[in-house]
Order: structure tokens, then sequence, then C-alpha cells
């Protein structure tokens, strides 16, 4: 997945970030959904921002943590019927079809504390060496008119605090952050 994006940033066309504009501290503001996508969250560092899949008006803002931790945030408009798996849908078959096995998938309150966001995951487990449990996590909620979908490829259990605090951070920023919907 994370090389599919930084793949995806490196051949895409200069207009691609259009619906990112500049932000304050260097920040990269998601103009339609007010999403703001700063230089750094947490130890993470932002690599790139821009459009994933202009039919289904996706965008994303991709990073990366030393000892190759990444995570990556997707935005895109919310379906009319809402299901996390379905906009999730593609990314199990490349986790499944690379060798990923699911692990667990639930549902689990994230973000403000006075009200937090219904993020459903799932997780993978890719690869294992001695004590390190390489995976990916895979999340997805609705915050206003947008589905926010967050990546974080890791390993366990070393960089299961890293993984949490991206986790953290994405959906406390989306809930923050996004536009409300219009009713």
């Amino acid at each position: 997945m994370r090389r599919a994006i930084v793949l995806l940033a490196l051949l895409s066309p200069a207009s691609a970030g259009d619906v990112f504009i500049d932000g304050a501290g260097g920040s990269k503001v998601h103009e339609p959904s007010g999403f703001v996508c700063p230089i750094k969250i947490g130890e993470f560092e932002r690599d790139a921002v821009g459009e994933y899949d202009p039919e289904t008006r996706t965008d994303y803002c991709a990073y990366s943590a030393l000892d190759g931790v990444y995570g990556s945030i997707m935005l895109r408009p919310l379906p009319k019927n809402y299901d996390p798996k379905a906009v999730l849908a593609a990314d199990f078959t490349v986790q499944e079809g690379s060798g990923g096995h699911m692990l667990n998938e639930w549902l689990q309150p994230i973000g403000p504390k006075a009200a937090p966001l219904s993020v459903y995951l799932r997780a993978y487990e890719t690869a294992h060496l001695e004590s390190q449990h390489y995976r990916t996590l895979l999340a997805s909620a609705a915050v206003g008119a947008w589905a926010v979908q967050v990546t974080v490829e890791y390993a366990d259990p070393k960089d299961k605090e890293l993984e949490q605090a991206f986790l953290a951070a994405a959906y406390d920023a989306a809930a923050s952050k996004i536009v409300p919907a219009k009713p």
C-alpha cells in the first residue's frame, strides 16, 4: 500500500495536489474537507499529499517515521450508503493477495474524548521475523461528509505505540478539522 502511494505521488502530474493548499507552519490543507495535513504527526513526517483516485475523488497525505513505520490518511466524499468494509475492500484484496492474513477486525471509539468516532479497524500480519510481527492496520470512519481511511504499517511489538499515536492523531484531527456535513 505504502509503495503504491509513493509511486503515485512520483508519477502524478503537478496538478494532482491542487485539492491541497498551503496552510500555517508548512501544513497542507485539503480544501474540500478542511482537513489539515501537518508537516509532522508525532514522530511521523509528511512525505506527500495529492490525488489518489480521481474517479472516487480520494485524496491522501502520506507519512513515515524512522525504522520503516508508515502511515497514510485518505479522504473521500462519504458514499451515500457508507459501509467501512466496502470502502476498504480494495485494500483487503491487496493485503490478502500479497500473502497477508487477517488477524482481527473490530469497532473502536477513537478521537476526542467528548465525542469519539466509531472507527472500523482490520489488522493484517504481513510477515514475521524472530520476535517482530510486521502488520498493516486499516481503519475507516465517517467524519462529517467524508470517509476518513487511515493505514499504518509497523512492526509489533516494537512500533505499537507509534501505530496507536498516529491513528489517534489522525482521527483527532479529522474530528476537529473536517467541515461538518450539511443538514
